[in-house]
């Protein structure tokens, strides 16, 4: 089992820090394009929710990521410091009237390109499993 960690305080350009952190994945576990790119995409998406709607922009906040490779499997956990949502009851994107909405996407995203996503602790922690075989 291999294991990377990292923590980084809650504002936007912090990003770049986890895409460098993505990258280097990619590189040390010899990741192929197509996973990269979905974990990219699912990755970041769940770090930013937990940056702007966890922990409300407040730089005093941080969001984990730890990063998990077991068995044919790697899994991110993403952790904030906030109160937490209600993920059973979110709006469809898809649907005719939230089209327009810039937000809202984002868990949307995280379900279709993982292929499993858990939600703890009330919604500040979020797991995305992708399989690589």
């Amino acid at each position: 089992m291999n294991s990377l960690h990292i923590q980084i305080p809650s504002l936007i350009d912090n990003i770049r820090i986890i895409e460098s952190f993505i990258d280097n994945a990619k590189e040390k576990f010899y990741l192929d394009d197509d996973i990269y790119g979905n974990i990219m995409i699912a990755v970041t998406e769940s770090v930013n929710n937990a940056i702007t709607h966890g922990n409300k922009g407040n730089k005093d906040k941080n969001v984990s990521l730890t990063l998990v490779m077991d068995d044919g499997t790697i899994k991110f956990t993403i952790e904030d410091q906030g109160e937490g949502f209600n993920y059973d009851n979110l709006p469809d994107p898809t649907a005719p009237e939230n089209i327009e909405k810039p937000g809202g996407r984002g868990i949307f995203l995280m379900r279709n390109l993982s292929d499993e996503v858990k939600f703890f602790e009330n919604g500040k922690k979020v797991e995305l499993t992708f399989y690589l075989n």
